[in-house]
């Protein structure tokens, strides 16, 4: 192996997620690039997570299973011990999909200003079925400021810059990552990567559906920090309308989720009133809510099992049918102590 080619970090933090957990680690293992340092830290899980983890063991750069105080901690942890140019992390019921380390390693190379590389995700559900794709387009540090998120699993950075940036906010718990895009797009300009980079899973206990509430409190406290951001003062005042019916379409969309419609609702028409171009962009789950909220919610329902079996035929015509089937049949490159170590 050359050693012009850069070392990748990944760290998955992992707490009782035993049902999902071997895929992950399978999905990074089996990666075509030669040259990755996988790091796994474990909550200290009761749920035969630990198990998993030694079965691996020997593909692993480090791991530990240990209490912590929640996955910003995890994350940290793996962080200060990665030694990559290009680090990342996946949570342990995410999963990558064959071959993007090595298209996000020539993306960065292609890109040397670039702080950041992030692309679009394909959203799964509990057995790794594919049901949407979640498409982003290029995204600046102005639309990060007006809560237009990207999906984590698929975002990459560049050491340096998160050195610069610093380690998650550890008083984070929902927001944790949108608030360190802000920081590493302060730095310099995020790169899109026009394809599917990750597998998002959406399932009865992920923090999106379980908590949602959280994420929408955790939006208006990133809107006081920027506040007080002297680097982004000028374009806050400037855009403020813009800024805080992203807050509220944003909190909105997490209450929806989490099935709380009326609140949705009083959060999608605040935003509307500061911004209807904001609001409007999810107008389908504007119409989904007054739906709902009038006994008819039958026709939304109906309207997603018809575009889940829609994107399940794109999928299967693009090569991606189950992804748990599709990633058991990759190979393990090998043991982490046969490959080149910097």
């Amino acid at each position: 192996m050359s050693n012009s080619l850069p070392l990748v970090s990944i760290i998955t933090p992992s707490y009782n997620q035993a049902a999902y957990l071997e895929h992950t680690v399978r999905s990074v293992l089996t990666q075509d690039y030669p040259h990755v340092e996988y790091i796994v830290v474990d909550g200290g899980s009761s749920d035969g997570s630990v198990e998993i983890l030694r079965a691996y063991e020997k593909y692993l750069a480090w791991w530990i299973s240990e209490p912590d105080q929640g996955q910003s901690q995890a994350i940290n942890k793996g962080l200060s011990r990665a030694r990559g140019e290009i680090v990342a992390w996946l949570n342990s019921d995410d999963l990558y999909l064959p071959g993007v380390i090595s298209a996000v390693v020539e993306a960065f190379q292609s890109h040397p200003e670039a702080s950041m590389v992030f692309g679009n995700a394909i959203s799964i559900d509990k057995d790794g079925n594919p049901f949407n794709e979640q498409v982003f387009g290029d995204r600046g540090l102005d639309d990060f400021m007006a809560f237009k998120i990207i999906c984590q699993p698929a975002v990459f950075m560049r050491h340096g810059s998160l050195e610069q940036a610093g380690l998650l906010d550890e008083s984070y718990h929902y927001l944790l990552d949108h608030h360190l895009w802000l920081r590493i797009a302060m730095l310099e300009s995020p790169v899109y990567l026009p394809q599917p980079l990750a597998c998002a899973r959406y399932h009865s206990q992920a923090k999106n559906i379980a908590q949602a509430a959280g994420f929408g409190n955790e939006a208006y406290r990133i809107l006081e920090w920027m506040q007080n951001q002297s680097q982004l003062a000028e374009q806050l005042n400037q855009h403020r309308r813009r800024i805080l019916a992203g807050a509220h379409r944003f909190n909105a969309r997490y209450l929806l989720d989490g099935g709380m419609i009326l609140k949705a609702l009083i959060y999608y028409f605040r935003a509307l009133g500061l911004h209807p171009a904001t609001a409007l962009e999810e107008w389908r789950r504007i119409l989904f809510a007054l739906f709902s909220l009038v006994g008819m919610g039958w026709m939304g329902k109906a309207y997603a099992r018809r575009r889940r079996t829609e994107f399940a035929a794109y999928f299967k015509s693009k090569g991606i049918g189950n992804v748990h089937e599709l990633i058991n049949n990759q190979q393990i490159l090998g043991p982490v102590e046969d490959h080149e170590r910097t």
